[in-house]
């Protein structure tokens, strides 16, 4: 198969096959791929927001330090082949059509024999787990799609750390309705003989982070929000210091960054003690390089223009944090789209306050779309200048013009349009 043969395929059977939890056909389509995951090292991360921005720190860390490291993210924004990295280069489209022609032939053969074809998520983790080992990693950053217990990329049992960002409420149709039942979930990542770090976490998920670890006797580290120490914030970067190391270098924005550098920071330590050779030097080198698209990212200025993917409560009450801190008394428009299944009315409550006017988009995304005009219906209880646009495009140049030179336009709800978004300041940056 060519690589646009794969995306339509992708496109026309298997991503309509949707979100399956479970590890029976996955464990079927490694097996018969010779499981080439037992190959790899994992760094395992899970977590309701900022797994793609400690990962990205982590992964370019190691990078710095001489390290061979793959990444398996999770959604991506521009590029299909975004999900599957090599020290910060994508998969290859040769590589795609070569691996899916494999995966799918096999899938075809499952189906023969009456099992059920693996879903989109099962077959990107099976090339992903193909393509690392080809390309003889040292480490893989893995991130999990959903959950932990029943995500397709828990059929990896290699796992050096498991790295457990923020946990608060999402999937829960999926995940358990609590606190700490979504918490146990994605404690099912754990592995006997891995050690384990953690961000701030509410109590009620510490509590069973710290329980999970103590039942598999692994050493477990929770990152503390007293002993982050942030310096200077600005539009172009900010520092912090975390134990031994003392105002390092974070080009990503966002306050909620500081948390996610400090957890990167406590994982690199872990590795360290297990007998993983890195350098200070280094370590600065690869947060200094660190990007992560559409997490406060600042598309323009005059007006100044910002996507952020917060797609939950608590990532958007964070980005509302700052918000206020860089943009007290300044005029704000938004550009909002969410997908239909989530809880977007707490987002809703708790973002547009801070608005003069907003514009809402329907996401690309077809099937899980929540269609701008549902959306502005929302929203008018809580605030009534709202307006459904056709596209992002319009909604971006009716926002430019509202805000004017001295507004600001922010775009969130969903990751899912950011590469849309994004596609409009192509080469204009």
């Amino acid at each position: 198969m060519k690589y646009e043969e794969v995306m339509d395929y992708m496109e026309l059977k298997v991503n309509k096959l949707g979100s399956v939890p479970g590890l029976d056909s996955i464990r079927e389509l490694l097996k018969r791929m010779g499981n080439p995951q037992e190959k790899l090292t994992f760094i395992h991360v899970a977590g309701t927001n900022g797994k793609g921005s400690v990962s990205t720190l982590i992964a370019n860390a190691l990078t710095a330090n001489g390290y061979k490291v793959g990444r398996y993210i999770s959604p991506v924004i521009n590029d299909y082949r975004e999900r599957i990295q090599v020290n910060n280069r994508m998969i290859s489209k040769t590589a795609v059509a070569e691996g899916m022609t494999e995966i799918f032939d096999i899938c075809t053969a499952m189906e023969g024999e009456g099992l059920t074809h693996p879903t989109a998520f099962e077959v990107e983790t099976a090339l992903g787990f193909r393509y690392f080992t080809d390309k003889k990693c040292d480490f893989v950053v893995l991130e999990t799609g959903m959950g932990g217990t029943l995500d397709a990329t828990n059929i990896v049992e290699n796992t050096m750390l498991c790295v457990f960002t923020s946990i608060s409420k999402d999937h829960m149709a999926f995940l358990g309705d609590t606190l700490a039942e979504i918490a146990a979930n994605k404690a099912g990542i754990l592995k006997a003989g891995c050690k384990a770090v953690s961000a701030p976490q509410e109590e009620a998920v510490k509590q069973v982070l710290q329980q999970e670890c103590d039942k598999h006797n692994i050493s477990f580290v929770c990152v503390r929000s007293e002993d982050i120490k942030v310096g200077r914030q600005s539009l172009r970067g900010q520092k912090i210091s975390y134990g031994a190391y003392k105002q390092v270098e974070l080009p990503l924005l966002g306050s909620y960054q500081t948390e996610n550098a400090a957890l990167a920071l406590e994982a690199l330590e872990c590795l360290k003690s297990c007998g993983v050779s890195l350098k200070e030097e280094k370590i600065r080198k690869g947060f200094m390089g660190s990007q992560w698209p559409g997490r406060f990212e600042i598309l323009s200025k005059k007006p100044y223009i910002i996507a952020d993917g917060a797609h939950n409560e608590d990532a958007v009450k964070k980005l509302m944090e700052t918000m206020r801190f860089h943009f007290t008394n300044q005029r704000i428009i938004y550009i909002m789209g969410v997908l239909k299944d989530k809880d977007y009315t707490p987002m809703i409550q708790e973002a547009v306050p801070m608005a003069e006017f907003i514009f809402t988009v329907t996401p690309p995304n077809r099937e899980r779309a929540l269609p701008a005009f549902e959306l502005a219906k929302a929203i008018r209880e809580y605030n009534p200048n709202v307006t459904a646009t056709d596209s992002v495009e319009e909604a971006l140049e009716l926002a430019r013009l509202m805000a004017g030179d001295d507004g600001v336009v922010l775009a969130f709800g969903s990751l899912s349009y950011m590469g849309k978004l994004r596609a409009c300041f192509a080469g204009k940056k």
